[in-house]
């Protein structure tokens, strides 16, 4: 009876793995579902991220306009010597504007990365690093900015205060 008892379990577990390497290895062919038995097939959440990705070129490429526009006008005008910080949130911004477009249009591609190559590209490109770099030195920018003009309204006060006491 013990040898009959491992023969069945040898069985059993033969047969409990290979339908279990069936079932790891089949892949879902349709991602689509109906709803309600009216004939309404959802999407599948990957059609919605494509909407995203375009949707976020869209800004991307509108704002880099915005801001080419900007600097341009500031450079045109000669206004650049007087507004340095402004000049630089305006580069900062255009860069962040730049890569956003570039990584999500690489994103929408769906590049396949293999070797060295893929494994740069990745790091480089779709880790979205330098948009960061771009939106973190814009926020480094912009808290500039309000200390200059805090610092030149303070500085404002303290000269017109000292114009009321040399008067009076």
């Amino acid at each position: 009876m013990t040898q009959q008892g491992n023969r069945m379990n040898a069985e059993e577990i033969s047969t409990a793995s290979s339908h279990l390497s069936v079932a790891m290895t089949t892949n879902e062919v349709n991602n689509a579902q109906t709803t309600g038995g009216n004939g309404m097939v959802t999407s599948a959440p990957g059609d919605l991220m494509i909407y995203f990705l375009w949707a976020v070129v869209v800004i991307g490429v509108v704002g880099t306009a915005a801001n080419a526009l900007v600097l341009y006008a500031l450079v045109a005008s000669k206004q650049y010597k007087k507004h340095a910080l402004i000049i630089n949130q305006n580069a900062l911004d255009l860069l962040s504007c730049v890569f956003l477009v570039v990584v999500h249009s690489a994103k929408l591609g769906n590049i396949y990365l293999t070797g060295t190559h893929g494994y740069w590209f990745c790091v480089l490109i779709l880790s979205e690093n330098f948009i960061f770099v771009g939106i973190n030195g814009s926020i480094i920018n912009l808290a500039t900015i309000s200390v200059d003009r805090c610092l030149q309204l303070l500085s404002a006060l303290c000269q017109h205060i000292r114009q009321q006491h040399c008067v009076s």
